[in-house]
């Protein structure tokens, strides 16, 4: 474990040096999410006599959009995919054949102290939001919904980057991957609640969804957190959710063994 906790050392100095690159992101990432909850204000503000909107309250409304910033600085892949298709593509994946180490694991190490610095810098601008519309915030009622918040988080973050990494594989195959990511990227902001909370959708859509990974890589969190999913819908969506970070682990296994067969690398 020496050499990855090396890994998560080196990645950290490395990383720290875009420090204000991440904050100017983290600061531009708060306007389009300002438009959103001023659209959903204008909505409420448009009947005044309706209170609610598809179960939702102008304050679980506002959270949900706040905790969607949160959540999505802590487990979002920025650039993992990009890096690995690149290492595969220009042969700097040789290395790693080379040497005791596991390339997974290796990747997991900087993905893991990315969002550990881009949270840090994110958190001033991100937490100052917060303050600013606090009056709508919602707190989550217990410990449990705090302690099933962690874990879907944890679940999360993994299955954000087990899903990048099985992508980014296909480099493997492909000399350019990047029309497949935009795709996934696409079904990842529609089906896993970054524009709008899924449950708002017709029961039979959200239903379907809910067997897919897309919510579970931002949805199923947030719902936690804000009590929208409680008690034995909660501990299945958390058994779902597992069960898809297993399968994405196990597939990306299986990708990296075959790629591996059909990978050629020549020169020094």
């Amino acid at each position: 474990m020496r050499k990855y906790l090396h890994v998560i050392r080196v990645a950290l100095q490395n990383t720290l040096v875009y420090r204000v690159n991440f904050l100017c992101r983290a600061v531009f990432a708060l306007v389009p999410m300002l438009a959103t909850i001023l659209l959903w204000r204008a909505v409420f503000a448009s009947n005044p006599d309706q209170e609610q909107v598809a179960g939702y309250t102008l304050g679980a409304m506002t959270s949900y959009y706040l905790l969607i910033l949160v959540v999505d600085a802590l487990t979002a892949v920025t650039e993992d995919d990009w890096q690995i298709a690149a290492d595969i593509r220009e042969g700097r994946i040789s290395q790693f054949l080379l040497k005791p180490i596991d390339y997974l694991t290796y990747r997991l190490c900087l993905f893991v102290a990315g969002r550990l610095v881009y949270t840090a810098t994110a958190a001033v601008p991100a937490v100052g939001f917060i303050l600013l519309l606090r009056e709508h915030f919602v707190w989550p009622a217990d410990g449990l919904t705090w302690a099933a918040f962690g874990l879907s988080l944890v679940m999360t973050g993994l299955l954000q980057f087990l899903i990048s990494y099985t992508m980014a594989l296909l480099a493997f195959w492909l000399l350019e991957i990047s029309t497949f990511v935009f795709i996934l990227f696409a079904f990842e902001y529609l089906a896993g609640g970054h524009l709008f909370p899924i449950d708002i959708l017709p029961p039979a859509i959200a239903g379907a969804l809910y067997w897919t990974p897309f919510p579970y890589q931002l949805y199923f969190p947030v719902s936690i957190y804000l009590g929208r999913v409680e008690g034995a819908a909660m501990w299945r969506g958390l058994a779902i959710q597992a069960g898809w970070v297993v399968l994405t682990y196990g597939l990306a296994r299986w990708v990296w063994r075959r790629g591996i067969r059909h990978y050629e690398a020549a020169g020094g």
